[in-house]
């Protein structure tokens, strides 16, 4: 990748709300503008970290993108908090934008134990 392709991908999970504090992931996307989310019904596509090609459909008012290769989708909703399933099919649920240490760590080694985060935004910090 040249200087430039980095700084965009950098800047864009600026915009994105993407950060790491002490190890730990968190959300804070309020560089974000309500019209960057879906209007309409599309497709997202992405590779698993055991190189599947993967396909879903995301809700209307939602926002997708990958981070270590762990979808993300942030969804509109009047309170934030977020949902982390795990590729055993449990969830559990954050009532902040921070994941714990554990979690985080698994998202950063791509060790597989995380198959999605649903980060929930309350719209009224966006523009």
């Amino acid at each position: 990748m040249t200087g430039q392709v980095k700084e965009d991908i950098l800047s864009r999970f600026g915009e994105l709300g993407v950060f790491v504090n002490k190890g730990v992931l968190y959300f804070n996307p309020c560089l974000l503008r309500k019209d960057e989310f879906t209007t309409k019904d599309r497709k997202f596509h992405y590779v698993t970290i055991n190189k599947e090609h993967m396909t879903f459909a995301p809700e209307i008012g939602s926002l997708c993108f990958t981070f270590c290769q762990v979808p993300v989708i942030y969804r509109l909703a009047q309170k934030s908090s977020m949902e982390v399933l795990k590729k055993d099919g449990s969830k559990v649920h954050y009532d902040s934008l921070h994941l714990d240490t554990e979690t985080s760590t698994h998202i950063f080694y791509r060790s597989g134990e995380i198959a999605k985060i649903t980060v929930h935004i309350d719209q009224t910090i966006l523009k």
